[in-house]
């Protein structure tokens, strides 16, 4: 079995029409939705064009997914993020968030050439904890602990990366509508009999102005930052593991107090 793997969608509806357009050459069984198609500019028309994939599509939620589910239940936003979250859930059908809420956190699948493969968000334990092109081994090995599958596939930090340690080889398929990378694109991969990690082009000025046209909260903010523009991963990676070695302290602070 051949597998795409679509990662932190974002809404980013023009990158994801561009996606779809190579999956239908490229002979897979299976697509899977790896989390954070949700939120963005096109939320109703990215869950539509996911759902055209039917019984063959795979879809475990993000930390994306559970923002927009809780901001439908808050009447005030605090900031951008929580803004845009609930213009999201305000935009999506009462069927559209039921679905969301069913969204298992992790998938495993067969995959030839690769055997079980584990798919979530972020690592198996959470869809928010962070792997970066950085991470020590050390911290690594301690959020694959207990994991069976030798492979496990995730997103969340938007930038692209395989590596193994020890049995497990680790692999973030990137980000379809925000991409932390080298080059402008959408990224995504396909899994079976190997690994591909791809990027697929599309008219960014075009799709800048899609989204400027929605109501969207700081949609040209979006649209310069994520489909104009780009940062790259050695920019973006040192960030995130400082944040990461925060939220461990932090972790460890509370355990000790209790």
């Amino acid at each position: 079995m051949r597998v795409a793997v679509l990662f932190d969608i974002h809404g980013n509806l023009p990158a994801l029409e561009a996606v779809l357009g190579e999956i239908e050459g490229a002979d897979v069984d299976l697509v899977v939705c790896g989390g954070d198609a949700v939120p963005g500019p096109f939320p109703c028309e990215t869950l539509s064009l996911l759902r055209g994939f039917g019984a063959a599509l795979r879809y475990v939620h993000g930390n994306g997914e559970r923002n927009v589910l809780r901001s439908a239940e808050e009447t005030a936003s605090e900031d951008q993020l929580a803004a845009q979250a609930r213009w999201c859930a305000e935009q999506l059908s009462p069927e559209e968030l039921a679905c969301l809420v069913a969204l298992p956190a992790t998938v495993t699948l067969a995959v030839d050439g690769l055997g079980d493969v584990l798919f979530c968000h972020g690592t198996p334990r959470s869809d928010e904890e962070i792997v970066t092109l950085v991470t020590p081994d050390e911290r690594l090995r301690a959020i694959l602990a207990g994991v069976r599958e030798p492979v496990v596939v995730a997103g969340h930090t938007h930038s692209q990366l395989d590596r193994t340690v020890g049995a497990t080889r680790f692999v973030n398929g990137g980000s379809i509508g925000m991409p932390y990378e080298h080059e402008q694109g959408a990224y995504w991969a396909i899994l079976g009999p190997d690994l591909e990690l791809r990027r697929t082009t599309y008219d960014a000025q075009r799709a800048a102005d899609r989204i400027r046209a929605t109501g969207f909260p700081d949609a040209p903010q979006f649209a310069e930052e994520y489909v104009l523009s780009y940062s790259r991963p050695d920019e973006t990676a040192p960030f995130f593991e400082e944040m990461a070695v925060e939220r461990d302290r932090a972790a460890q602070s509370a355990n000790s107090e209790k």
